[in-house]
């Protein structure tokens, strides 16, 4: 059944791939990773030429800015996040453009807030422009404002992190497959990195009760801040939605292109279309 499962991704049309703080950075300095940068839009260049509608859900805009303005340590303050945020996000895209050029690809930025999505005039629009986007061949890349909702910590009108966010996005566009490229290597009984018997799930049919409880609130990295339970909380929306949902270690973003082409990689929560899902309920933290 699984080998059948993973090979139905080769036929995905509308992908969202979201890549987290730690993928995007040198584990030693935090600094922006160029070269995987570079591989990752080689990576979604190809999935335009094979006809796909890509979608990237980026973090890395505090990290960028960190690195911009000389702060290595991680910032504490709400303040400090925003200020370098601000500055980050400009740094990043001038890195995605310049890079997506290269390529023969346009990029296309988008800042959600939760305030957008909740509201449902906005979101229609936001809707909208995702659809034109795509429909012009551009390539969004989307991240939450964090320069007036942080998504590092649970504010109310945050989103809580960009797992989260890429799920609203692939649900709001009607993706087919949504992509998780993390610091670790898919879903566990428990934490890997504690508890060496851990055993690795590769397929989910079904989001159990019990596996939600399997969920750890935390991130291995210092730049990253969405651990297993806000994994798990994306794959319910993916997957309510229609969409399947992979979750695959990114240090290797070519694991993009193997996850895609049926590889057994990461964990594969398979779509179970919900006939009365409903957006709202998860916008308003009912996970």
């Amino acid at each position: 059944m699984e080998s059948q499962e993973r090979l139905n991704l080769k036929d995905k049309k509308r992908i969202v791939i979201k890549i987290g703080s730690s993928s995007l950075t040198h584990a030693g300095t935090g600094e922006l990773n160029l070269m995987k940068i570079e591989k990752l839009i080689r990576i979604l260049s190809d999935l335009r030429g094979q006809g796909k509608d890509v979608v990237l859900v980026s973090s890395g805009a505090i990290a960028a800015g960190r690195q911009a303005l000389g702060h290595h340590k991680r910032p504490d303050s709400l303040a400090e996040k925003q200020a370098f945020a601000a500055v980050g996000q400009a740094r990043l895209m001038m890195v995605y453009q310049k890079l997506c050029a290269e390529y023969n690809q346009t990029a296309a930025q988008v800042l959600l807030t939760k305030d957008t999505m909740v509201n449902d005039a906005s979101r229609y629009n936001a809707q909208n422009t995702f659809e034109e986007l795509l429909n012009l061949g551009a390539i969004p890349i989307v991240n939450e404002n964090d320069t007036v909702s942080t998504s590092e910590i649970p504010y109310v009108d945050s989103f809580g992190d960009n797992d989260r966010l890429s799920a609203i996005v692939a649900a709001l566009i009607g993706a087919d497959l949504l992509i998780l490229l993390s610091d670790i290597d898919g879903l566990y009984t428990d934490d890997p990195r504690q508890n060496p018997g851990a055993e690795f799930i590769s397929l989910v049919p079904e989001i159990t009760k019990e596996l939600l409880s399997m969920g750890k609130g935390t991130s291995g990295s210092d730049v990253g801040t969405g651990g297993m339970s806000a994994k798990l909380a994306a794959a319910r929306i993916a997957t309510d939605s229609g969409a399947d949902m992979v979750i695959a270690n990114g240090d290797h973003v070519e694991a993009v292109l193997d996850i895609i082409a049926g590889a057994k990689m990461g964990t594969l929560f398979l779509a179970h279309p919900n006939l009365d899902f409903d957006l709202m309920h998860y916008l308003n933290n009912e996970y």
